[in-house]
């Protein structure tokens, strides 16, 4: 199998894990490094370079050409729309969906001195900081964990929010200052969750990772996925989503977000149905954000000039 993957550190070691759990092991398959637009383009802001779909689309074309067998995503990074002739053929065990902040001085977020400045390239992490903390200043930040990492460092900045499982598969959990709790920050839809993407008519190779989909991870990503598509969203609006599993019942509770960049106005709701129909759930939780008030909040964010 030949595995379509970015060339960052983080989706290397992402890939390397998905190439190791496959039969035959690390010895029978290899990597193939494509570089996206998001890879292009280290500096732009990701509005400015089209938003959806930078940090996949040519891997997605290069397993259409058939130049490569598997892709291995970062399931929030795929767009919600699934693309004709390709299909999701696992999703693995969730790692730690929650976001966390790394400060400079090992201060957490509520500690944080007023002005200090907080680097992030999400929208989501900009209006849940400034909700919490209107006093922050939120700049952009974009490039992968170790570079954030460096720019935190050379001290421009007092803090940066990055995902809690990019920092554990790149062995850097200890890194966290802070794990931010849902309450303060939900995550985005599916943070944490590895997807491997196949074309839809390939049986081998849907044979060869099938094995490896998680149930729970499967059914939470898809109702927060759902409610994502049904609010009519992309990685560029601030939206956070959070379903749980619960075991013993069967159910899936489903927390979700919708908030201006600016951190006013916001809005949190959530729902919860049998898991079963977990994408039933959360298309039902964005319809009835929208006529709650969150429509309002998204068309707004659609329409600034960050935007395209």
């Amino acid at each position: 199998m030949r595995i379509g993957t970015r060339g960052s550190a983080l989706a290397l070691a992402q890939s390397e894990h998905v190439l190791a759990c496959l039969p035959g092991g690390a010895g029978e398959h290899s990597l193939v490094i494509i570089k996206t637009s998001g890879d292009l383009n280290p500096g732009a802001s990701l509005s400015r370079i089209g938003g959806k779909g930078v940090f996949t689309k040519e891997i997605e074309e290069a397993l259409l050409r058939e130049e490569i067998d598997l892709a291995v995503h970062s399931l929030k990074d795929l767009p919600t729309d699934e693309r004709p002739g390709l299909r999701l053929g696992a999703l693995l065990p969730r790692e730690d969906p929650r976001d966390a902040l790394v400060s400079r001085a090992g201060i957490p977020l509520e500690s944080l001195r007023s002005g200090a400045m907080i680097g992030t390239s999400s929208l989501r992490r900009r209006s849940q900081i400034l909700a919490r903390r209107p006093d922050l200043r939120v700049t952009e930040l974009r490039g992968n964990v170790p570079t954030r990492l460096e720019r935190l460092e050379d001290g421009r900045l007092d803090a940066i929010v990055v995902a809690a499982a990019g920092l554990n598969r790149l062995r850097l959990g200890d890194r966290a200052t802070q794990l931010l709790d849902e309450s303060v920050m939900l995550p985005a839809p599916a943070q944490g969750v590895l997807a491997i993407q196949i074309r839809s008519g390939d049986r081998a190779a849907a044979a060869a990772v099938e094995p490896l989909s998680d149930e729970t991870a499967t059914a939470e990503a898809t109702a927060e996925r759902a409610l994502l598509q049904g609010l009519g969203g992309g990685c560029l609006v601030p939206v956070g989503a959070r379903a749980r599993a619960h075991a013993t019942n069967g159910t899936l509770e489903l927390v979700a977000y919708v908030g201006h960049p600016e951190g006013r106005p916001s809005f949190r709701s959530s729902a919860s149905g049998p898991k079963a129909r977990a994408a039933d759930l959360g298309r039902s939780l964005a319809i009835a954000m929208l006529g709650q008030g969150a429509r309002p909040i998204l068309d707004e964010v659609r329409s600034m000039e960050r935007f395209p």
